[in-house]
């Protein structure tokens, strides 16, 4: 699949009320998972059985696997670019990279930063998840967090904005 059909399975995935939806094809295997999931895993719940087309269109039928991708053991942790947003003298902490982003190491941890906290240069304040990797994103600024831009399990895009910091807090 090309970026493109993954992101146009996402917005279809988007519009359902579909909890996780798994692709496997040879060596190729993608899951998605929405907020929906999270919520089902906290409450236990009875297994879910969806019926799939046998045929999927076009657009989103596999060509050819991707090669396969050597994995690290750890991912050095990636610096968030930071950007100052006048109105209101906060400072945006953005994306420096295309992912998921998640508030904390698994979902039964606490978040690594909310409203209120104080942050360092270097404090990891979230993790964003590219190519079944997990990226700990270290803050480059210090300050208060005033506000938390993006619910947790949610795709995020290159230069996003992640939290509002108050460099004077």
């Amino acid at each position: 699949m090309n970026f493109k059909e993954i992101q146009d399975l996402i917005k279809l995935i988007n519009k359902t009320n579909l909890s996780e939806f798994k692709l496997k094809d040879g060596e190729f295997e993608m899951t998605i998972r929405t907020d929906e999931y999270h919520k089902m895993k906290a409450v236990p719940a009875t297994q879910q059985v969806i019926s799939v087309p046998a045929a999927m269109p076009p657009a989103y039928a596999p060509s050819a696997p991707p090669a396969p991708v050597a994995e690290t053991t750890a991912p050095a942790p990636v610096s968030a670019p930071v950007e100052k947003v006048e109105a209101d003298n906060y400072i945006e902490v953005k994306s420096p990279i295309v992912g998921t982003f998640y508030r904390s190491s698994s979902p039964e941890k606490p978040a690594y930063v909310k409203v209120g906290d104080i942050i360092e240069v270097g404090s990891v304040v979230c993790i964003v998840e590219a190519m079944k990797l997990f990226n700990e994103i270290e803050s480059e600024i210090s300050g208060k967090v005033v506000k938390v831009l993006l619910e947790d399990s949610s795709p995020v895009e290159y230069d996003q904005p992640l939290f509002l910091v108050d460099p004077n807090g």
